[in-house]
């Protein structure tokens, strides 16, 4: 028993140093990627992309299921954006509220008799409604199916451009953001097949017609909590990965895709929890299988506001439903990992997600459970336990810390010095008890995926907050 402990407890410091190697990896190279493309940015013109006739047209689809509390500032958003050729389309699945209504009286909605070829399935399309105010706005009514992944599949259907862009209806792009996003698909035009943007926490945040007016830290510690947390998985996870060539998810609030590839894939699953995950996994799948050159980037500036949970439980609900998601698609591509024609996707993708992400709260778990009893029994050594609570504490914190100094460093979107203060000190309270936290949402979530079921799961809407 003493022995099992001893095991138990040095494969968790080995497991711990690990992770945070790995990641420490990630935010060197994240670092450097990020100098790079800011030079890259620095002499683009964004004003000729703009103008250009070879810039081609986006269908910007967004899903909206009981979305009245945003859906007429997120259209206006999208309304309002810089880019010369984009097609509107509102996806309205089954909602129970007054998402329809209000954008029939704020965009002047008028039934339709339009061709719907259904090439992905998805549950039917009841209604189709144009715009008289804006000719490329387009509203489609259908069945609620249960998933967001359903209701994204009938906007490919109606989609009419060789690219598409998928956003959540409670978020903002700002004007210029696609304009930046396909400065990267242009950098590599044949070979770049989706790419993604930052997405940054809008809570606290001042919205005007569509517009972020004013950007401010949420007076929220559990809002400033995520803020962080974003930082780090899109400044240090997506744009390391991004540019080791592997990059595992394109967020579903933001992110360009080449159509054709996503209709040869089957288009989004539409059973599936974790449908961003799903569907980039299923496009490195499908293009290593056909051997065909390919890229998935990442562009750490063009930016997508978004509303993230303000309590414990809308957010417990969300860590879940990821965990659930993640748990999903791992499973469901396990027969790619060490393959050798899945190249490095095969063999450190998938890889890093199952040990790192998927087993991490259970690991955790187990890890708490046996240093307790190892302390219980007396024979964990004092000395071993306080160096390992402090390199787990510290090496913790200095990832996050970085996170946060890049974006002071290279983007300065919190300009006064008292709310990155504020960021710089949540950096140090992030690691107990809100990461124990995360850790059993993440249990529970992987206990429901064991026990079934699937619909979708909605945090409460609040409004953008208006510029005082």
């Amino acid at each position: 028993m003493i022995e099992l402990l001893q095991l138990s407890n040095s494969a968790l410091f080995v497991y711990y140093v690990l992770s945070n190697l790995f990641y420490l990896a990630l935010l060197i190279t994240a670092f450097v990627a990020t100098a790079r493309h800011r030079q890259r940015l620095m002499s683009l013109r964004l004003e000729t992309l703009e103008l250009s006739p070879f810039t081609p047209p986006i269908s910007l689809l967004i899903a909206a299921h009981n979305e009245a509390a945003t859906i007429v500032e997120n259209v206006a958003a999208v309304q309002a954006l810089d880019y010369p050729s984009l097609e509107i389309i509102v996806i309205n699945d089954g909602s129970t509220d007054d998402t329809l209504a209000l954008l029939q009286s704020a965009c002047r909605l008028r039934p339709a008799n339009l061709l719907y070829v259904p090439q992905v399935p998805s549950a039917p399309v009841r209604a189709i409604y144009t715009s008289a105010t804006d000719d490329r706005l387009l509203v489609l009514d259908k069945v609620g199916a249960g998933t967001k992944a359903d209701a994204v599949n009938a906007g490919l259907n109606a989609a009419t451009s060789p690219l598409v862009c998928v956003i959540d209806a409670d978020s903002i792009l700002e004007k210029d953001a696609l304009l930046r996003l396909m400065a990267e698909v242009f950098s590599d035009p044949l070979g770049m097949v989706a790419v993604g943007g930052i997405i940054r926490v809008l809570n606290g945040s001042c919205v005007s017609q569509g517009r972020v007016t004013e950007i401010r830290l949420s007076g929220r510690p559990l809002e400033v909590l995520q803020v962080i947390e974003y930082l780090r998985a899109f400044l240090i996870g997506r744009e390391g990965w991004g540019d080791a060539d592997m990059l595992p998810l394109i967020s579903g609030a933001f992110g360009i895709f080449r159509r054709d590839i996503v209709l040869a894939v089957g288009g989004y699953r539409a059973a599936s929890i974790g449908e961003d995950l799903d569907l980039v996994v299923r496009m490195h799948r499908w293009l290593l299988e056909q051997r065909q050159p390919y890229r998935i980037g990442f562009v750490p500036e063009p930016t997508c506001w978004t509303m993230v949970p303000s309590n414990l439980r809308d957010l417990g609900r969300q860590r879940a439903r990821w965990q659930r998601g993640l748990l999903d698609v791992l499973w469901r591509n396990r027969d790619m990992l060490f393959r050798r024609r899945y190249g490095r996707i095969g063999w450190v993708m998938l890889p890093y997600l199952w040990l790192f992400e998927l087993a991490a709260p259970v690991v955790e778990t187990i890890g708490y459970c046996t240093i307790l009893l190892a302390a219980v029994l007396g024979v964990l050594s004092q000395a071993f336990l306080v160096q390992f609570a402090i390199f787990g504490y510290a090496f913790a914190t200095l990832i996050s810390l970085g996170a946060v100094v890049q974006e002071e460093v290279t983007f300065r979107r919190y300009n006064h010095w008292t709310e990155v203060a504020r960021l710089l000190l949540y950096c140090f309270a992030e690691h107990f008890p809100y990461r124990q936290m995360n850790m059993l949402w993440r249990l529970r979530g992987m206990w429901q995926h064991f026990r079934g079921g699937l619909r979708w799961e909605q945090a409460e809407r609040k409004r953008f907050a208006a510029t005082p």
